[in-house]
């Protein structure tokens, strides 16, 4: 199993939400590129950076911000938040995002997002599968679908995806666990989908469990931040 540590993205700084409340923020650093190479010191190999401002903007805001951590780090990074259009993609990846993740868009417009798999391949399109009660949220988690959290991830396995960050938001930020039972019904009902969990991961015995189950990756970070899971202790999996 993969260890994913996150970067959010608000004014350029490195902060955290809580149920992806912007009144709910904490800055814990104003330059996101040091605690990057703090990250690869320690042997990470992979990053999940999210542009919390070009996620209410619709369009990406902190794409300097991807190009210095790319240009400095040789982390693999995933990027997300405002990816809308083709051209914000392709903006995504000429900054230096290795693969990107499609949220909200993969929603609204599924059409274009199965041309997105078809045209950079399913190994540079990662589907983030936000949910909260089983159900995918969108906008920044603003709003609720009707579509299920299972619906979804089905729906893109047949479009050729393969790749999805499940993030329960009612968990995000707050340091309680992560959804240990969805993620498990998820690996037994879609066996070929592979898994990333995100959202509640708290101590070693979180990322344990996780793996045990059969996720793919873990995306950790305010537990990196508060310090209840060390990157020490994350050795062993990096």
């Amino acid at each position: 199993m993969e260890i994913i540590p996150a970067i959010d993205l608000i004014n350029g700084q490195c902060v955290r939400l809580t149920e992806g409340d912007f009144t709910q923020q904490t800055t814990y650093d104003a330059d996101p590129l040091a605690v990057a190479q703090r990250f690869e010191q320690h042997g990470v190999r992979r990053l999940h950076l999210v542009d919390l401002d070009g996620a209410r903007a619709r369009q990406p805001v902190n794409l300097p911000v991807l190009e210095r951590i790319a240009r400095h780090t040789g982390l693999m990074i995933d990027f997300g938040g405002g990816l809308q259009s083709p051209a914000a993609l392709q903006q995504a990846f000429d900054a230096g995002a290795a693969q990107i993740t499609a949220g909200s868009i993969a929603v609204r417009e599924p059409e274009l997002v199965q041309t997105w798999l078809q045209q950079f391949g399913a190994d540079r399109i990662l589907l983030g599968a936000d949910f909260r009660d089983n159900h995918i949220a969108i906008n920044a988690w603003a709003e609720q679908s009707e579509r299920t959290l299972a619906e979804f991830i089905g729906q893109y396995l047949q479009a050729g995806a393969t790749t999805f960050i499940c993030t329960d938001v009612s968990k995000d930020g707050k340091l309680q666990g992560p959804s240990l039972a969805t993620y498990a019904q998820l690996r037994t009902g879609l066996p070929a989908a592979r898994l990333i969990a995100s959202g509640g991961v708290t101590t070693l015995a979180d990322v344990e469990a996780l793996a045990a189950i059969g996720m793919h990756g873990a995306i950790i970070g305010k537990a990196i931040y508060e310090g209840t899971i060390t990157l020490d202790e994350l050795q062993p999996w990096l």
